[in-house]
């Protein structure tokens, strides 16, 4: 699964939400991955987070408190 947003205040950038499993190897946690690319190439971001998908509610939350 996976999910290209126009970057705000940019002319090509891009945020990549993308999940990955085993994303370090064989038995490793399934991660979201958010990205973050002024190029607008969302397959090779600039900027990168791997949130483990036991704290994805709690960050979701963080964020939807910061509105």
């Amino acid at each position: 699964m996976s999910q290209t947003i126009a970057l705000h205040g940019t002319k090509k950038g891009v945020i990549s939400v993308t999940k990955i499993e085993e994303p370090y190897g064989k038995g490793s946690g399934t991660v979201a991955s958010v990205g973050i690319s002024l190029a607008g190439n969302a397959d090779a971001p600039e900027w990168k987070v791997h949130l483990p998908m036991e704290n994805l509610d709690e960050v979701i939350k963080a964020l939807q408190a910061l509105q």
